[in-house]
């Protein structure tokens, strides 16, 4: 398999991934493209390679600077602007992590907490709503807890945990 063919199977694989992971086709695309880019890109640069919009392209990239995963990167002496992934992987996964508590686990805690302490009335059905809210809440604290502990690590977390686990 040749460069631009093993490039261009990564970027679609990439892609379809990330619709199963909750984001669109084009952002992840557009991420994978720039992950393995030696150099940054321009809008233009990536409309091309990716055969998108314009629109498609700016708002995915504002996404994933949202996402704190793209930055934006100039060159001296030009108006336009560039567009680079974070390279380190591990460094990768931390912000991933970070965003996706942040966006979907916080959220869901605040209304289970919520749920969980509703007024009890005594029936069976609130009784149940209670116990299974609470269950759920105090699952997905803990997985919470975990993913903070990832974020909170230094950046060689993981060598530094397979050491410990190999002595």
């Amino acid at each position: 398999m040749e460069y631009k063919e093993a490039r261009d199977k990564f970027i679609s694989t990439w892609g379809v991934l990330g619709s199963h992971w909750g984001i669109n086709k084009a952002m992840a695309q557009i991420h994978a493209l720039l992950w393995v880019s030696p150099k940054p890109m321009s809008v233009e640069q990536i409309m091309e390679e990716l055969k998108i919009s314009r629109g498609n392209t700016s708002m995915n990239i504002r996404q994933l600077m949202d996402w704190g995963i793209v930055y934006k990167e100039t060159k001296a002496g030009e108006r336009k602007e560039y567009f680079a992934s974070e390279k380190d992987v591990q460094e990768l996964a931390r912000q991933v992590a970070k965003e996706r508590s942040r966006r979907e686990i916080k959220p869901v805690l605040k209304v289970l907490k919520e749920v969980s302490n509703i007024d009890n009335d005594g029936t069976d059905e609130t009784k149940e709503l209670k116990k299974q809210t609470a269950s759920l809440y105090e699952l997905a604290s803990t997985m919470d807890s975990m993913l903070d502990k990832l974020i909170d690590q230094e950046k060689n977390w993981f060598t530094k945990m397979l050491m410990k686990f190999v002595k």
